[in-house]
């Protein structure tokens, strides 16, 4: 009776170890992907509650959730020659979890290496300025190449970003006299610019007092009335230019 009692314990003792390790549970945002014998069974498991058969099935965990991948400092020679040292982020889910086990070893070191050798080979093809101005185009390129590479793994990359751009001090140095010269000649040319625009409406002053001589009195009396109203210790009049042309004739 006894060897009876302590077979059926260790009968139910081996059933509750068969259950515990039957049962399953996935969240929300997990997939089981199993094996059984070593054969990919066809849809994966979860959410929720499910049974594998003990020793039978292997599970692999699989999160859906967003990833963030960040893409060490590379090393990059622009098409200008320039030696820039670049690092991104990239966001990408498994879409096919299937995919990311069976198809290729480790998704994620796949990837990093993918992200890295195209942020290389893209940023190689454009120079520093399209670099630094025109930072969406370049992101989208990369985006849709790193995409491209990683959709037989079942990922799905949504948003590639070159965070920081490092350019050595030398060519920080000649970007600025760059810059300071170019606002130079900017300056230049909106002075020029202010001093034509204002012989351009001298010449049209000068043509309306020449066609009305008054004009130029009227001028005189209110340079007049300026100069009273100043608290200047010496004062000049100014001499009306006919009056200077009668003395000129005399001689």
């Amino acid at each position: 009776m006894d060897a009876a009692l302590v077979a059926l314990g260790v009968i139910l003792f081996l059933l509750a170890l068969f259950a515990i390790a039957a049962i399953k549970v996935a969240r929300e945002y997990e997939r089981g992907i199993v094996f059984r014998l070593g054969r990919l069974l066809p849809q994966p498991k979860g959410p929720g509650l499910f049974l594998l058969i003990p020793i039978v099935d292997r599970m692999v965990r699989v999160d859906l959730r967003t990833i963030t991948l960040n893409i060490p400092p590379q090393e990059v020679i622009t098409k200008d020659n320039v030696p820039v040292r670049v690092n991104a982020v990239a966001y990408f889910r498994i879409v096919a979890p299937q995919d990311a086990i069976v198809q290729v070893e480790n998704f994620m070191v796949a990837t990093s290496q993918i992200a890295q050798t195209t942020l290389r080979s893209v940023l190689g093809q454009h120079q520093l300025d399209e670099l630094l101005s025109e930072r969406e185009k370049i992101n989208a390129i990369l985006q849709e190449i790193i995409d491209e590479a990683t959709a037989p793994w079942g990922i799905k990359v949504s948003i590639v970003e070159v965070k920081d751009v490092e350019i050595p001090q030398g060519m920080q140095r000649a970007m600025a006299r760059q810059a300071e010269a170019e606002r130079e000649r900017r300056a230049k040319v909106i002075n020029a610019e202010g001093e034509y625009q204002a012989s351009e409406r001298l010449k049209d002053a000068a043509i309306v007092i020449e066609a009305h001589p008054i004009a130029l009195q009227l001028r005189y009396l209110q340079t007049l009335l300026e100069l009273g109203a100043s608290q200047a210790t010496t004062i000049v009049f100014p001499a009306p230019i006919d009056v200077i042309s009668a003395f000129i004739d005399k001689k």
